[in-house]
């Protein structure tokens, strides 16, 4: 007991005197120095940063204003105009209108083009402008001016935001007979029971695989992460433990009153899948239940506490760890030290080296997850940047299906359609030669496949197009046993 009273005492006295050091630097600089110093500035931005980079980089200091803001965001819903877009440099172009939202009552189209936001002309600004001035604008109401096509001058649009209902399971359907696929975008308190509806809608403990789609779904709420395994897994298997300096480790276990499903899983992963996500799929990996697929996650495993301080400023502090259910830390540590030469202190835990299933087999740890089968979306071709980049498929769409009339689900792409489509790239002086357009044709073939189905039948009905030449789903079904 004395020991310890002479640590604490030990420990005090070393924070006294570096205090003291520090008040005194500040004292000096600021009799002495030759602009005056402004004392928000100094210690705002300046001391207070300064110490937390030697944590780690998601340990943040708010200042008043910067605080109110946060307290803001978790106060607010979401509010939008329940449109679809693409969002191209200097273009907006319309994909789809949510049936009963502002944008759908107020008569706006699929292929309708936005030109000008609240007088703002879209074609002056910036990708990252455009970006700001959309977010801005789903604040307030917004005056829009738009282009469409065959009419002889811009529409006049008048729109107020509503709170709109965005569902974090926004994919479900069959890739093939028996074989379903849900998308999850992040993990929200509905997020368990949106997942059970989606199966269930597919065919419950009918389905013989499912693909659970996780790509950059960047996590969220904790609990949420833990019901979504919990359909996977019998009760009572630990989903992962939280391991911190000054607080006692936890363990969480799967919970008993979950339906579970028993059917083959896939899981598919990318580069943005973070946190909650990386919960869901270290846990399917470690227990052998599902396969992950696609290439290593972000590694955001990490326990953040938000407290307030006085004078209206706060910290979101980091005060522990996840590890999936084999002792891995989801958090991938730094590549180099907080100060330069040196190695962050929230680093050095037990992260390398390699951890074994339930079954046996050896899986990586050092932050994130590694997939079981390493899977790369498609490359990005030359002529294909200039397609998705020009906007040019999303027009020439619109005036197929002008031509078309209704589009039913079956529809296929014809081959005097791609001869339109080329003519329509040579008006518009995008020329392929002929081994390069020979390449890419039946590329060209689903994306426009894809977008005639966004304007006509919905931007679920695009993405199913999208998803079928996916060779990350593709991959899924080959590890489920069917193509």
């Amino acid at each position: 007991m004395l020991a310890w009273a002479f640590l604490l005492f030990a420990a005090a006295s070393d924070m006294e005197r570096e205090l003291h050091r520090f008040a005194t630097v500040y004292g000096l600089i600021e009799a002495e120095a030759a602009t005056p110093i402004d004392h928000n500035t100094a210690i705002y931005e300046g001391a207070i940063p300064g110490m937390l980079k030697q944590l780690d980089p998601h340990t943040v200091f708010f200042s008043p204003s910067q605080f109110d803001q946060l307290r803001e965001m978790e106060r607010s819903t979401s509010k939008g105009f329940g449109t679809v877009v693409s969002v191209l440099p200097g273009r907006v172009i319309v994909l789809q209108t949510l049936a009963g939202t502002p944008s759908s009552r107020a008569g706006i189209q699929p292929g309708d083009e936005i030109v000008a936001v609240n007088g703002v002309r879209l074609d002056w600004l910036t990708m990252e402008q455009l970006v700001g001035l959309l977010g801005e604008s789903r604040r307030r109401e917004a005056k829009l001016d738009v282009r469409r096509a065959g009419a002889s001058r811009l529409l006049p649009f008048t729109l107020v935001p509503e709170e709109l209902a965005s569902p974090s399971v926004d994919r479900a359907y069959e890739l093939r007979p028996g074989i379903g696929y849900v998308r999850v975008t992040s993990f929200e308190v509905p997020t368990g029971k949106q997942l059970k509806e989606a199966i269930d809608k597919l065919g419950g403990a009918s389905l013989k695989g499912l693909v659970l789609d996780l790509r950059n779904n960047p996590g969220g709420v904790l609990t949420s992460a833990l019901e979504a395994s919990a359909l996977f897994l019998p009760a009572g298997k630990k989903l992962l433990s939280v391991r911190g300096r000054a607080r006692q480790a936890e363990e969480t276990e799967v919970p008993g009153n979950w339906p579970r499903y028993d059917f083959p899983l896939t899981i598919l992963m990318n580069e943005k899948s973070a946190s909650a996500s990386e919960i869901v799929a270290g846990a399917m990996q470690d227990y052998d239940r599902g396969t992950v697929i696609g290439v290593p996650s972000f590694g955001k495993g990490l326990v953040q506490s938000v407290y307030p301080l006085s004078q209206g400023t706060g910290i979101a502090l980091t005060t522990a760890f996840y590890f999936t259910p084999s002792g891995r830390s989801i958090q991938r540590p730094l590549k180099e030290g907080a100060l330069e030469g040196q190695t962050p202190r929230w680093a050095s835990l037990e992260q390398q080296g390699e951890f074994v299933t339930e079954k046996g087999r050896k899986v990586r740890g050092g932050g994130g997850i590694e997939p079981d089968f390493t899977v790369h979306p498609e490359r990005q071709t030359r002529l294909r940047t200039v397609l998705d980049a020009s906007g040019v498929l999303t027009q020439f769409a619109t005036v197929a299906i002008q031509k078309l009339g209704k589009v039913e689900p079956a529809f296929q792409v014809p081959n005097a359609m791609m001869d339109d489509l080329k003519l329509y790239l040579s008006e518009r002086r995008i020329q392929p030669g002929v081994a390069e357009w020979t390449a890419e044709i039946e590329w060209v073939r689903a994306r426009l496949h894809q977008e005639i189905f966004n304007q006509a039948l919905g931007v679920e009905k695009g993405d199913e197009v999208e998803a079928r030449r996916d060779p990350v789903v593709l991959k899924a079904l080959d590890v489920l046993g069917v193509r």
